[in-house]
């Protein structure tokens, strides 16, 4: 099927910048959107932000301004730049791809195992 593998997490002070990136790998015939969500400490799973194959994106409003997703579709990997991270950014980041699947000649979603991201001083 579809495998999503993410790096880039990990811990940083209040004001600085991580960048997460997520490579999708597998039988894949076809990627459309690639996205990112996250999940805090008894919340639930809200989007941060996605990018079409034509590379249009949508954010969501306590990103904007901060966050940049990109994607390289040579490499099937996307990308989240967030700068200026505030201690509510905490939360563990998610990659989500819309992909069909050799195996399957399916459009599905496929979600990566997750990143933590820790903004404290």
């Amino acid at each position: 099927q579809v495998q999503l593998v993410e790096s880039g997490g990990g811990l940083v002070q209040p004001g600085g910048s991580l960048r997460l990136s997520c490579a999708a790998s597998g039988s894949i015939s076809s990627v459309n959107t690639m996205g990112w969500y996250r999940q805090a400490p008894g919340k639930q799973r809200e989007l941060v932000a996605t990018i079409g194959s034509g590379g249009g994106t949508n954010y969501a409003d306590f990103v904007k301004g901060r966050f940049t997703i990109s994607r390289d579709n040579a490499k099937n990997t996307w990308y989240l730049q967030m700068n200026s991270l505030k201690p509510e950014d905490t939360a563990v980041y998610y990659c989500n791809v819309r992909a069909v699947a050799t195996t399957t000649w399916r459009s599905d979603d496929y979600w990566g195992r997750g990143a933590q991201v820790t903004v404290s001083s």
